[in-house]
């Protein structure tokens, strides 16, 4: 069936400037490392991705080995590219990394020149692609030279592969010197994304105030923590939920009675504020101007449609989130 976008889809979506570049991201961005594998129903993945565009989400967000298998999730994208989307690509903002374990050997992890630029070749060829909009240093390699991986970036950039380079999962010191080397190579490190929720606030350490101070910008990942964020887990762990499957990578042992006692005192900020407390959680990651864009997981068209109503109320009282705080160092 031939697919036709929505025509009202930039009429509610929120874009904010990524950083000090010229590219503006949804507020809401979609993430496909779950439930876009080999072991998902296609006709569910393309339904989600067509369904988040008409909402205006622009940005889709791959890596090489999100799955599972490794690769199967930009198969699954380059499928549903051929089915609609592609005759859209101008209107998208398509984004993968380097860096995590993606095939056998030597040469398919971490962050030496030869994996960052063979594993985008890959990618690219995976979702029948030219080029992406951003490349990203999945994560800091403890034994290659920092120069090497953002040297590496840096030509993907220049040979028209990439538009823009970002890092993932940085300190705020190895930002600092990965926004510098780049700086010297002529291609800015435009974007940063690290994991960051109500119930992982790491960022809030150094790093938010390094990006702001380098003009970088941010895109959160696991902003309802694997799901916990949600009302999924207010009593226990439901069977077919994420921390149920075999392949996932929340682990049970993470909901513990103390963070389950947090998440139904939140839940219950959440009913007074209207929201369901996964639209209450993005809407707390969001309410940081250094935030450029929250990614979130989905694994129905449904869930996107409700992650996307946070952004009818995004503002917070000063005395909700001290009594959000409160609960978070209880």
């Amino acid at each position: 069936m031939t697919y036709l976008a929505a025509s009202k889809r930039y009429d509610f979506m929120k874009y904010n400037r990524l950083g000090r570049s010229g590219l503006k991201l949804p507020a809401i961005s979609l993430g496909l490392w779950h439930n876009f594998g080999e072991v998902d129903a296609f006709e569910n993945c393309r339904s989600m991705a067509l369904g988040a565009f008409d909402l205006g989400i622009t940005h889709f967000d791959l890596a090489n080995n999100y799955g599972p298998p490794q690769g199967a999730a930009e198969e699954t994208f380059g499928r549903i590219l051929k089915q609609g989307l592609a005759a859209y690509r101008d209107e998208l903002i398509i984004s993968t990394k380097a860096g995590g374990q993606a095939w056998p050997g030597p040469y398919g992890d971490w962050g030496s020149r030869k994996t960052l630029l063979a594993s985008l070749d890959k990618s690219l060829g995976r979702m029948g692609l030219d080029y992406v909009d951003i490349f990203y240093s999945h994560r800091p390699d403890p034994d290659t030279p920092l120069e090497e991986t953002m040297g590496a970036l840096s030509t993907a950039v220049k040979l028209g592969k990439a538009l823009y380079a970002g890092i993932s999962s940085y300190t705020p010191e190895q930002t600092r010197e990965a926004a510098k080397l780049l700086k010297e190579m002529g291609t800015p490190c435009v974007v940063h994304q690290p994991s960051y929720s109500m119930l992982d606030r790491r960022v809030e350490d150094g790093l938010l105030a390094t990006l702001n101070e380098e003009g970088i910008g941010c895109v959160v990942f696991c902003p309802l923590y694997q799901g916990i964020l949600t009302n999924k887990y207010l009593t226990g762990i439901p069977l077919g939920s994420r921390a149920s499957k075999a392949h996932s990578f929340l682990n049970a042992k993470q909901i513990t009675q103390d963070v389950q006692v947090k998440v139904r005192k939140l839940n219950e900020i959440a009913a007074g504020r209207g929201q369901s407390l996964a639209q209450m959680a993005l809407a707390w990651v969001l309410r940081d101007m250094r935030v450029t864009s929250a990614l979130i997981g989905a694994s129905s068209l449904k869930q996107i449609e409700e992650n996307v109503s946070a952004l009818k109320n995004a503002s917070f009282s000063t005395e909700t989130l001290a009594r959000i705080d409160a609960i978070l160092s209880e």
